[in-house]
């Protein structure tokens, strides 16, 4: 089969085409035919430096799939060949998703939502379990709370802003002057340009000095740390990117911090694909290359300015 492999560790051009043995599933596996995948910043940070998440050169990354069950291994039970499935497959040297075919325990997939083609099934998994975990796990967000979402215009962000919303919570957002609009039409109620407003005094305006009772971080650096400006008394913060700064007067308003790394599970994806299906999420996808031009979308993503997903056909 055709893979795109990351034969060494560095910038995009160490990512090209081969030709690999096709896998085989396993016990409780499926042997899955991916239509399409998507581009992830979890991608260019392994493919830059890998050794963390226990990856090593030559491997096949990618984590995002939408695709078609071809095979299923002994013990599978939920899923039949023909089957048209989603999920976000785990982080390991032979469970990449830039390739024609994808084998995954059936613990962490789920059947596509009928009303998304296969390019915007594609671009959800990852992004959504994470923004799932964060505000749904972590945060156990409620009606009528109020929740800042950093970098609301990217893959994640997009995501959360829309399960915030379905909610019931009222949803400030930073993002570019460029995305206002973009992400005032995804649900977020106050959109705040960060190269041009102080979000701490946006929101300290907008609450009447009450702050916000949830604030969930996808841009990093000090931001967090900013944050506790603008909470309320029982706040939680919730990052998925690495934080600076000291987090430690947090403590005076009993604030939680939860730091969020996203698990895959079939429940999750069977939670958003009923939310997909009622209306409630809607993909949000910047652009579709193909499969060989993954190195292009690398490039592409860290540049910065994407709207949402990335997507690569297969």
């Amino acid at each position: 089969m055709k893979a795109m492999v990351m034969k060494d560790f560095g910038g995009p051009e160490v990512i090209e085409l081969r030709d690999i043995d096709k896998p085989e599933p396993g016990a409780k596996e499926l042997l899955v035919k991916v239509i399409a995948t998507s581009v992830n910043p979890v991608d260019y940070k392994i493919r830059r430096n890998g050794k963390w998440a226990g990856i090593e050169p030559p491997a096949v990354i990618g984590y995002d799939v939408a695709g078609i069950v071809e095979k299923t291994g002994a013990g599978v039970k939920n899923f039949k060949e023909g089957d048209e499935v989603f999920y976000t497959p785990e982080i390991d040297p032979n469970s990449g998703s830039y390739a024609e075919y994808n084998v995954a325990n059936e613990s962490i997939v789920a059947k596509k939502p009928e009303n998304l083609d296969f390019n915007e099934a594609a671009s959800i998994p990852l992004a959504g379990c994470t923004a799932w975990d964060s505000l749904m796990g972590a945060a156990l967000l409620q009606i009528p709370e109020t929740v800042l979402i950093h970098g609301g215009a990217g893959g994640v962000g997009t995501l959360a802003i829309q399960l915030a919303k379905a909610a019931g919570a009222r949803v400030f957002t930073t993002c570019g002057g460029y995305h206002k609009d973009f992400v005032r039409k995804l649900g977020a109620d106050v959109a705040i340009d960060y190269r041009e407003e102080d979000f701490v005094d946006v929101i300290k305006q907008e609450t009447n000095g009450e702050g916000v009772d949830v604030v969930f971080d996808c841009v990093g650096g000090d931001t967090l740390e900013k944050s506790l400006d603008v909470t309320c008394f029982r706040s939680r913060l919730v990052t998925i990117v690495n934080s600076t700064g000291d987090l430690n007067r947090g403590k005076a308003n009993n604030i939680s911090v939860y730091y969020v790394f996203m698990q895959r599970s079939s429940e999750t994806m069977n939670s958003l694909k009923k939310m997909i299906e009622r209306g409630q999420i809607k993909p949000v996808i910047d652009s579709v290359m193909n499969l060989e031009e993954a190195a292009e979308a690398h490039k592409k993503l860290e540049k910065g300015g994407v709207k949402g997903k990335i997507v690569l056909s297969v």
